[in-house]
Order: C-alpha cells, then structure tokens, then sequence
C-alpha cells in the first residue's frame, strides 16, 4: 500500500508544476537526503508516494523519512542531468548512495594511464583516475561521451600504450583510426603531450566549465587560420561550433564562467518572494526560493536589498556581479549589479523568475487548499489591482441584452457577490421604451430603471459595473450613470465580444488582460452567466407570447380557463393532442367543446 503522507507533504504534491526539473527531499532536520531529476516533476515525485516499494527496501526507508520537498524547475531535460550532478556534487545527500550503490548509479572516468581513457564506469577505485558524477542518467552519460568523442580523438582501446610497447611495434591501428576518431597514438601518430592538452579540456568541459574551452577553440582556430593553417583551422572551427551548439542548449552551463549571484523578485499584498540562484563556473550550484512577510508597504528595492544581504550571509557569496531584475536599494562597494538584456545572463535571471513565480503560486495553492476564502480574497485583490479599481469589487453587476430577430426585448443583470454568483439576486428586465432593436437605448433604459430603484430603496450599490459590450453600450450605460448623478461613484468597464478587450469611459484605447489570469475569468464568467440568464428569460417570454397568442383568439377561453390549461399542458401542440375526455374533466364539456370546435376548424383551413 502507498504510503501516507502528512497534510504538509500533501499540499507539496498537489501542487508541484509538470515540467522538467530537480527536487530535494529533506529529512526532520532539514538536511538533504536525495537528490533526483525528471522531466515532469509531479509525476516523478507522485510515484514516491503513491507506488509500492515492497520490492525495494531502500526507497521504502528513504519515503519514510522525507520531512519537506523542494524543487527547482529547468527548461529542457538535458539542463536537469547537469543541474543535478551539481546539486549532488555540492550536497553529497546520503540516499543518492543508499538507494543507488555505485555499481547502479553511472560515472565518467578519466582513467589515471598513459593516453587515459575516458568511459563510462560504475565502479569507484582510488587509483589516481579522475570521476565526475555520479550520474543517475545511463542516456545523459553516453550522450556526454559521444559528444566528447566528437570533439576530440580519444582512444577507446584498452591497450597498454606505455613508449616502449609504442615503439617495439606491437599493435595495429583499429577501426577507429581508420574512421578519424583516434590519430593512431598506438603507433607513434600522436604524442602524448598533445594527447593529454586534449583529456585537460574534457576535464574542463566535465566539470562545467565550457566557456574555456570554446574560447580556446576559437583562439586556436584563429592562430590556424592567420597562419593560413586552413585544415587545422576547419577541423577547430568544428570543434568550435559543436561545443557552442552544446551550451546553447543549456540554460545550466553558460559561458559564465566566473561567479554571479542572480536574483528575481515577485510579490502580492502580503508578501514579497525572492529566489537566489549562485552561478560557479557556468553551473547552478545553489538555488532557493524564500518570503517576506510585510508588515508596511515596504518598497520592492528595500525588499529585493535585505534579501541579497540575507543569501550572501547564509551561503557565503562573494560574487562580485549581482543579476537582478531592478536595482535594490543597497549600496556595495566593488558590487556590481546587472539588469541583462539579452544573453547567458538574461536566460539565468528568466529562470530564477520562473522559479520565483512557481513558489509564488505553490504557496498560493497550498494556502487557498486550506482555506478557500483565500483564494476569494487574492482574485479580489487580483481585481482591484488589474482593473485599477479603488476598492475589492466585492459586489459586482453586469448587463447583457438579448433581442433575437427583433422581438420581445428583454435585458439580464446578474450580480456576483465575493467572485461568485449570486443567483437570488439576478434581475430581468422588459424593456419598455424601446421600439425595436436598438441596443444602445435598451442598455441606458435598463441601467437607469436598475440604480434608480437601488437608490430609492436606499440599497447599496455595486463596485463594479460589466456591460457586454464594447465602446456604444458602455458610453450608452454610463449616459444613465450620469444622470442619475453616480457617474464616476461606481466603477464601470465593458467587454467586447471579439477579442475580449476591456474599455474604460472615456478613452477609446481598450485594455487586454492575460488570457490565463483570474480577473479576465471572472469578467467572463459574467459575461456568459447574463448572456445564459437573459436568453433563457427571453426564450421563456416568447414560448409564452406565442402559446398565449394562439389561446387569446378563441372566444370563451377566458384568463382562468388559459391559465388550466398552461399549467396542465404546457403548450398548445399537446392541448391538441390531449383527448376530449381528459380536456372535460379539466374545463367542463361546454369550454372542451369550444376548444375542439377552433382546432378543428383551424385544422380545416390549413389543408
């Protein structure tokens, strides 16, 4: 059976975004005791929780005492490989070992020989040879390898090239020299000292710090070509372009190849979030995301500066240069702090701020999960903000008209209360001075004969006023507005149908709110429940003209008799239908008779 989790962990797992990234799972003490990577987080994380591990005792101990998770969300699967050996390299968690042993979890090797090797192992021997990982990707590592193998012509053999085996004559060049992947170091074609300048970039390269070493590509490749070198010059610009291609692939490994500390900020009425990336050689090696709860309207600046002085006390930065989104108000000496534009620097500080954004909504989840007021009150909030409002639309009404073909001309007016419907306080109305259809004037009478009855019966009046409709309904309701001397009291916008832009009074420059945010929904929302509550009015209103038409023609059918059969019947097609005993014991023979009489000579003229 899956394990049970805490309330705490579960909000965690609800909530995790499915994308790709790293998480860390902490044990009572806060410590990191895993370390793992996926590329849909939720998912891989879900399956701790929810999977048997009858089978695997180690995960089954390492489930049992996660305390709290955490994540860092990334934007391809290939920056979560690097992203996590950084994470393990630095936090060296227990259960990275535990659950994996070395003969699971795969490593590169440079091996300590002469013209070493570079292979994938899953074994650990102290023997002078140089290991990076573990890696917990089999694909990760042998992309790794071949992309190395690419770039330069590394041995694969296990012979013992030792100088007097070299030069006795004792091997054959293999397939690989034959292919251009090896230079042929088994027979004298390449010495060792250009063949270890070789395995020192890989190291470079394995370690994260890809800037140097396309750098010295490039610085190569320019000494080759300005001594008209050109085939050493191709081969570099090869080599160049292939480990570019590889870094602009990753958001992980940058041509930063020094230290910065990156920082983005986000905010709500409440709080202040800031995440803190720490870039070491071109790769991520410390991330988190942390709050401030406000207490004043403290400025973002002051906010944004006590938490780069907090990450640098804690963590012990040096850096030099601070990515930020804005300039804190902090004074540094010898600090430098950047707002990128474009590049490496840019991509750091997007990923920071998404991550910024994910704990945001997290935290925003978990809490609304707990208690569904707030959320009521954060759109409310998320209203005022948006529509520029002066105060929580707590009480908003919206109009729609419905006039099908002309006739029977009816207006909606819902009302929501706290973003929600309030169907006990939905009103109709039948216009009553308007000939035809004529939207404009049907939405200014239905507005005035609304507030005007809210005002008399001194009930209190909306925050906010939606009018279906763009730039003529609105300008026609607020005419009302104005004349019942409440214009400029209440806030009023309208919402074109076509590409959902919201106008303001008095300015022909419409506002479009994002697709995805919880203000345009509830606007929507709105819009659809009057459209939905006003045609069903008018669908009502003309099934009744027609029915009450067709009995108002047949003399001796008076109001009490017509109200019998509606109420029995429904519509005219079954009163015809209803036979003639059923009809008597509802009305008397005399009146059934009559009925009879008109369908029947009705029937006779249509044929």
């Amino acid at each position: 059976m899956a394990k049970k989790v805490s309330a705490y962990l579960d909000n965690i797992l609800k909530n995790i975004p499915e994308r790709p990234g790293c998480y860390q799972y902490y044990d009572e003490n806060g410590t990191i005791i895993y370390v793992g990577k996926a590329k849909n987080l939720k998912k891989r994380v879900l399956s701790y929780f929810s999977l048997r591990h009858d089978n695997n005792p180690k995960t089954r101990i390492l489930v049992s005492k996660i305390r709290d998770i955490k994540y860092i969300i990334v934007e391809t699967e290939a920056d979560t490989l690097l992203l996590e050996n950084n994470l393990i390299k630095e936090f060296q968690p227990r259960y990275n070992i535990l659950l994996k042993d070395d003969k699971t979890y795969p490593s590169i090797v440079v091996r300590n020989e002469a013209y070493p090797r570079v292979e994938q192992t899953r074994e650990i021997v102290k023997d002078g040879s140089f290991y990076f990982g573990p890696y917990t990707s089999v694909n990760g590592v042998k992309a790794m390898l071949e992309m190395l193998h690419r770039l330069y012509p590394i041995r694969t053999c296990k012979l013992n090239l030792t100088q007097e085996n070299i030069q006795s004559g004792k091997y054959k060049v293999c397939l690989e020299y034959h292919i251009k992947r090896c230079i042929g170091p088994c027979i004298g074609l390449q010495d060792e000292e250009s063949y270890l300048q070789n395995i020192e970039e890989v190291k470079e390269i394995l370690n994260g710090n890809i800037g140097v070493v396309s750098k010295l590509a490039y610085k190569r490749m320019m000494e080759c070509a300005e001594k008209q070198e050109f085939e050493k010059a191709n081969e570099l610009k090869t080599k160049y372009e292939l480990i570019e291609n590889f870094k602009k692939k990753s958001t992980i490994v940058s041509n930063l190849n020094y230290n910065i500390d990156v920082y983005s900020y986000d905010e709500d009425h409440n709080s202040a979030y800031i995440n803190y990336l720490h870039v070491h050689n071109g790769a991520i090696i410390q991330a988190y995301t942390f709050e401030y709860r406000k207490r004043l309207e403290e400025p973002k600046e002051e906010l944004l500066a006590l938490g780069i002085i907090e990450m640098r006390e804690r963590y012990g930065s040096k850096a030099k240069e601070i990515v930020v989104p804005f300039v804190p108000d902090l004074p540094m000496e010898h600090i430098q702090f950047t707002i990128p534009q474009r590049g490496d620097k840019l991509k750091l500080l997007n990923l920071s701020q998404q991550n910024v954004k994910q704990y945001k909504v997290d935290k925003l989840k978990k809490a609304e999960s707990l208690d569904p007021e707030k959320k009521t009150e954060r759109i409310l909030h998320e209203m005022k903000d948006a529509l520029h409002l002066k105060e929580l639309p707590v009480h908003i009404e919206c109009f729609d008209n419905s006039n099908i073909q002309g006739t029977n001309p009816v207006s909606a007016c819902v009302v929501f209360k706290n973003a929600k419907p309030s169907k006990s306080n939905y009103r109709v109305f039948n216009v009553l001075t308007v000939d035809g259809p004529d939207d404009f004037a049907t939405m200014r009478e239905v507005v005035y004969r609304r507030y005007r009855r809210l005002l008399n019966e001194e009930e209190p009046l909306p925050q906010l006023i939606v009018i279906d409709g763009g730039k003529g309904q609105l300008g026609a309701a607020c005419d009302s507005l104005k004349e019942l001397g409440i214009y400029g009291q209440v806030a009023i916008v309208g919402i074109a149908k076509r590409l959902e832009e919201i106008y303001y009074p008095e300015d022909p420059v419409p506002m479009y709110l994002d697709k995805n945010s919880d203000t345009l929904k509830v606007i929507q929302h709105l819009r659809d429940e009057a459209h939905r509550f006003g045609i069903s009015f008018h669908r009502d209103k003309r099934s009744k003209s027609q029915i009450e038409s067709e009995l108002d023609k047949i003399r001796g059918i008076g109001p009490k008799i017509k109200e019998l059969l509606l109420s029995r019947f429904k519509s005219i097609k079954r009163i015809k239908e209803a036979d003639l005993a059923t009809i008597e014991v509802l009305i008397g023979k005399s009146k059934a008779k009559i009925l009879q009489d008109y369908f029947n000579s009705k029937e006779g003229k249509e044929d």
